[in-house]
């Protein structure tokens, strides 16, 4: 019997052939905190009376869903992260770096590895063909201790897309519609696995988009063939030598088969207060938005800057709407102060916030007031997720996101 792509990553991780709904005990190359999760992890690790990481080299602990911090209990928090690194050896990675998963994919992260992290939106590292999957504070601070961990082997569902997207169209319009298609918890504990020529020829950043929210369909892990983008992805960020392929077996069993054609995907929205509540942005142009928030570890890349950038210049934001753009990290910063897309922006009227989580975890940065509207390229949009239980939140692509800017209600012309 053929095994999927999860099924191979995890069989060579327990040391045998596994299959789907088996439990098995894995090893884990990579663990990863952040500020919101990893105090707890800490403290749980303590208590395991453990004197050293199993592997502090790859053990790193992120501050930037609270960066900079915005109040003292959370500046205490950072703090313990801080101490944790200088005590055990593990990595830092401080205020400014940037979000945790785009940090992951562009420093620590390879192919036909597992990366295990305290934060659900750890399945972005799928898009380098490794098996990445959000855990609970205790789990992580197991395979911190031991650089192992216990899962259930996921079944999968093949994401099959072929075609081309219309001009505008993007992955996050066609995750939002796989979402809406299948549910908020449509894929609860699987692996989507996305194949198709659409899927080949797509950019290492619109993948990334992509397996960041297969856990909004409730997936354990968003899957990709390692090929030659993710070779040459992996060289940008000096680790060529790391880049290695698996490919699922044609006769693999999977437990659905979804084909998708690219052609038929149309700007796509999540309205207030699921993933899964989508529209298309024809049905919603009469929605008036106060923010229109461009960043996070679902679009917070210099190819979505750049997308933005592109429709913002030369023209003002509507004076009714506040624009916040947040590079997902410092290396996309530097590329977008590089390319003069910064200058754009602040010319524009739109604000820059620092590199990492900003409005999206609803800590500081951008917090909505009562009954205002925020269309954001961010991947939650559950009450109060910005702050605020009286917000809205709509999800989009940084091309509604831009249009939308500039017109004052969702649009994407």
């Amino acid at each position: 019997m053929g095994q999927t792509l999860a099924e191979k990553i995890i069989s060579e991780h327990a040391g045998k052939k596994v299959k789907a709904g088996e439990l098995v005990i894995a090893n884990v190359d990579v663990t990863a905190v952040q500020d919101g999760t990893g105090p707890l992890t800490v403290q749980e690790f303590k208590k395991l009376g453990k004197t050293k990481l199993n592997n502090p080299e790859r053990t790193i602990l992120f501050i930037d869903h609270a960066s900079p911090s915005p109040r003292k209990e959370l500046s205490n928090t950072h703090t313990v992260l801080r101490n944790f690194s200088k005590e055990y050896g593990a990595i830092l990675s401080d205020v400014g770096a940037g979000v945790c998963h785009q940090r992951l994919i562009e420093s620590f992260v390879n192919p036909c590895e597992i990366l295990v992290g305290a934060d659900s939106h750890t399945c972005t590292s799928g898009a380098l063909g490794a098996f990445a999957t959000g855990m609970g504070s205790t789990d992580i601070a197991v395979a911190m201790a031991l650089g192992k961990t216990w899962l259930k082997v996921p079944a999968t569902f093949k994401i099959e897309v072929n075609g081309k997207f219309k001009d505008g169209i993007c992955s996050k319009d066609l995750m939002l519609h796989i979402i809406g298609l299948i549910g908020a918890d449509g894929a609860t504990y699987k692996a989507l696995e996305f194949c198709g020529d659409t899927i080949d020829n797509m950019t290492m950043s619109e993948r990334f988009t992509l397996a960041n929210m297969a856990v909004e369909a409730g997936a354990k892990a968003g899957l990709f063939v390692a090929d030659e983008k993710t070779k040459e992805f992996l060289a940008e960020h000096g680790r060529s030598d790391k880049f290695r392929s698996l490919k699922p077996d044609a006769d693999a069993i999977y437990e659905r088969i979804i084909k998708i054609n690219a052609g038929d995907i149309k700007h796509t929205v999540s309205c207030p207060h699921t993933v899964d509540n989508t529209k298309t942005v024809e049905e919603l142009s009469n929605i008036k938005v106060n923010q229109v928030f461009v960043g996070t570890c679902t679009n917070g890349r210099i190819e979505d800057l750049r997308i933005v950038a592109q429709i913002l210049k030369n023209k003002k934001v509507n004076h009714d709407v506040r624009m916040l753009i947040c590079p997902a990290s410092k290396e996309i910063y530097l590329k977008a102060l590089d390319e003069g897309l910064i200058t754009t922006f602040v010319e524009a009227n739109a604000t820059i916030l620092p590199p990492g989580c900003g409005p999206c975890v609803g800590v500081h940065a951008g917090t909505l007031a009562d009954g205002e509207v925020c269309l954001a390229t961010q991947n939650r949009n559950f009450r109060g997720r910005m702050g605020n239980v009286e917000g809205q939140i709509y999800l989009a692509s940084p091309y509604v996101a831009a249009y939308t800017a500039l017109r004052g209600h969702i649009c994407a012309k």
